[in-house]
C-alpha cells in the first residue's frame, strides 16, 4: 500500500499559504499563479484554515460579493481535515469521499509539510492500477520477470550436494 509521504515525495513539498487578512482576490490571483485549487490559511505560521475555489464559488459568487472586498478570513474553512504521511492513499480517499473535501493538509509532529489534493490520490490510484495490470498481462503471455542476482557473493559451494568421502 503506498503512504501519503509517497505522493508528497513524488510532487515535492512546496505549501502554498496565505494570510486570514488578506483579501479573496489575492487568494485567487496566487492559486491561478500556482495552479492549485486550494491555499493553507496561516496566521503566526499556524493553519487556521484552508479557501478553495469552491469556497470562492459558494461564499462570493453565489451571494452577490466581490472577490476584492472580501476578506479570505470570512469565507475560508476553518474546521480542516488533515491526514498523516504515514496513512494510506486508500485512507485519503476515504476521508475525502466521507468529508467531502478535495484537499488534504498533512501534518507530522503538529507541523504542516504538505497538501494532498484528490488529482494527487487519483494519479497515484491509476499508476497503480497501470502497473498491476501490466504485470498481470506479463503473467498471462509467460513472460518470465527477469532474475537479479543476489547483492552479496554465495559462499563456493553452497547449493551443491556433499562429496561423500
Amino acid at each position: 500500500m503506498h503512504q501519503v509521504r509517497h505522493i508528497l515525495q513524488l510532487k515535492g513539498d512546496y505549501i502554498w499559504t496565505i494570510s486570514p487578512d488578506d483579501t479573496v482576490f489575492e487568494a485567487l490571483r496566487l492559486m491561478a499563479t500556482k495552479g492549485v485549487g486550494a491555499l493553507v490559511v496561516t496566521r503566526d505560521e499556524k493553519m487556521v484554515g484552508i479557501i478553495s475555489e469552491r469556497d470562492y464559488a459558494r461564499k462570493v459568487i453565489l451571494k452577490g460579493r466581490t472577490s476584492r472586498d472580501t476578506l479570505v478570513k470570512e469565507i475560508m474553512t476553518s474546521q480542516v481535515f488533515t491526514i498523516h504521511p504515514d496513512q494510506t492513499i486508500e485512507e485519503c480517499m476515504e476521508l475525502m469521499t466521507d468529508k467531502r473535501v478535495r484537499h488534504l493538509p498533512v501534518i507530522e509532529n503538529d507541523k504542516l509539510i504538505g497538501v494532498i489534493s484528490i488529482g494527487d490520490v487519483l494519479k497515484n490510484i491509476i499508476y497503480r492500477q497501470r502497473q498491476m495490470i501490466s504485470e498481470m498481462e506479463d503473467k498471462v503471455r509467460g513472460k518470465i520477470p527477469e532474475v537479479i542476482e543476489p547483492a552479496v557473493p554465495r559462499f563456493a559451494g553452497w547449493g551443491k550436494k556433499p562429496v561423500d568421502k
